[in-house]
């Protein structure tokens, strides 16, 4: 059994053996909490650690609904596979704007280890400019923090979608953030609550990967959930195992 280490060692594998469960908090928009039929990278993600992970987790939050779009509310429960744990804290049409006055309760009510964030297009999409979402980025982290001072998070760039192929000013607005949320990232990271930059997935093409341009169909879940697996493996050296391997689903 393992948990973190506190703090990690400098150029050791932060695992240490414990008997403690290791509780990830997913925390997105749209692309994170899904809709009713589908799978969701987390439901992905949980999959693979499964197969991979030495030890104990979990996926921990205050929600754990799919967004239905006949009710156009998160009432839905229809998982195309729900047996796993399907907390989480995430919301359609939520950004940064949105979780980060909400991220403090959240980490002191269900004590998340590692929060895996995905957010940003729908502040740049309609509620703040990059410098203002860069902004409430920092606002997170630090409500974050003051709710445990060893929180670790991943936080993955906006990834490619429809608008910012259809429309070049927001494609720069939309590349300006993730600039800032990198140096952010680099700002704020510290030994003691360690911040990790995901990569957007290379092949991730808005005609294969999404059904609508924006939302990831099930190749789409495969390659996000990679991208937080294969961040973790890259910088801390666990909780992923072996590289990833997408399922039949």
């Amino acid at each position: 059994m393992v948990r973190l280490t506190d703090p990690p060692i400098p150029g050791a594998a932060a695992i240490v053996h414990h008997e403690r469960m290791l509780r990830f908090m997913p925390v997105g928009d749209s692309m994170t909490i899904g809709s009713a039929g589908e799978h969701t990278w987390r439901h992905q993600l949980w999959r693979h650690l499964c197969g991979t992970y030495d030890g104990p987790f979990t996926f921990v939050g205050p929600r754990e609904t799919l967004y239905d779009k006949q009710t156009d509310a998160p009432t839905s429960l229809a998982y195309a596979d729900p047996d796993f744990p399907r907390a989480h804290l995430a919301g359609w049409g939520e950004g940064w704007l949105h979780m980060a006055p909400l991220i403090g309760d959240a980490v002191r009510a269900h004590r998340p280890d590692v929060l895996l964030v995905s957010l940003g297009l729908i502040d740049l999409g309609f509620y703040t400019n990059p410098e203002q979402t860069a902004e409430n980025v920092r606002a997170f982290v630090t409500n974050a923090r003051e709710a445990d001072p060893r929180i670790r998070m991943v936080l993955l760039p906006v990834i490619p979608n429809i608008r910012a192929a259809a429309d070049e000013s927001f494609a720069e607005q939309v590349d300006l953030f993730n600039v800032l949320l990198a140096k952010t990232v680099a700002d704020l990271d510290e030994p003691r609550s360690p911040l990790l930059s995901a990569s957007a997935p290379e092949s991730y093409d808005i005609h294969t990967d999404t059904y609508d341009g924006t939302h990831p169909n099930a190749r789409g879940e495969h390659l996000i959930a990679e991208a937080f697996a294969g961040a973790m493996r890259a910088a801390w050296g666990w909780g992923v195992g072996r590289a990833y391997v997408a399922g039949t689903n």
